[in-house]
């Protein structure tokens, strides 16, 4: 299969919004870097309003299709109380979030080693080898100081993240608005 297609047929999927949400999401990232704590803070709220949502579906769907059954009432409750607890007391929650995310760091450098290691010698396993010496730093940098550094630590890493992802949208936005690749 020609190269070419693959990369129009993947462009296909992206709209002519994808330039302007890149910048909307450049700006959020900016922000997320300059104020780390207001990020982290708002990143814990939007979580447990998901999960308070996610309560209320659970508790409607145990309610209609089995409402006597005390054991289905465990999880729309439980979810409802961690979503609640959240909302009450937002920097623990960023703490519990710092941790989580120093956990999914720790496995995503472990994936990363693992795929570094089954392609190598391939071209590209010193970059996934990076990419699991980088989450590892990472990682321990969340662990070294928590649970005082989530504060700030969530909030940049969201950031950064949104960079990332609005620096990436804005370079397709503007392949698809000069034209197909060549």
């Amino acid at each position: 299969m020609n190269i070419l297609a693959i990369d129009n047929k993947s462009l296909e999927k992206f709209g002519p919004h994808t330039l302007l949400i890149g910048i909307l999401l450049i700006v959020l990232g900016i922000a997320g870097i300059l104020l780390p704590t207001v990020m982290s803070l708002s990143t814990v709220m939007i979580i447990a309003w998901l999960v308070l949502a996610g309560a209320g579906l659970w508790a409607i769907h145990t309610y209609k299709y089995s409402p006597k059954n005390v054991m289905d009432w465990i999880k729309p409750v439980l979810l409802f109380i961690f979503g609640g607890l959240m909302l009450i007391f937002p920097a623990i929650g960023v703490e519990a979030v710092g941790l989580l995310l120093a956990f999914y760091l720790l496995l995503d450098a472990m994936g990363s080693f693992t795929m570094a290691q089954s392609i190598y010698p391939v071209k590209g396993w010193g970059w996934m080898t990076f990419n699991g010496v980088s989450a590892t730093l990472l990682a321990l940098l969340f662990l070294i100081g928590w649970p005082a550094t989530s504060l700030w630590l969530v909030g940049l890493y969201v950031g950064i993240s949104l960079l990332f992802d609005g620096f990436s949208l804005v370079a397709i936005g503007f392949t698809l608005r000069h034209g197909k690749p060549s």
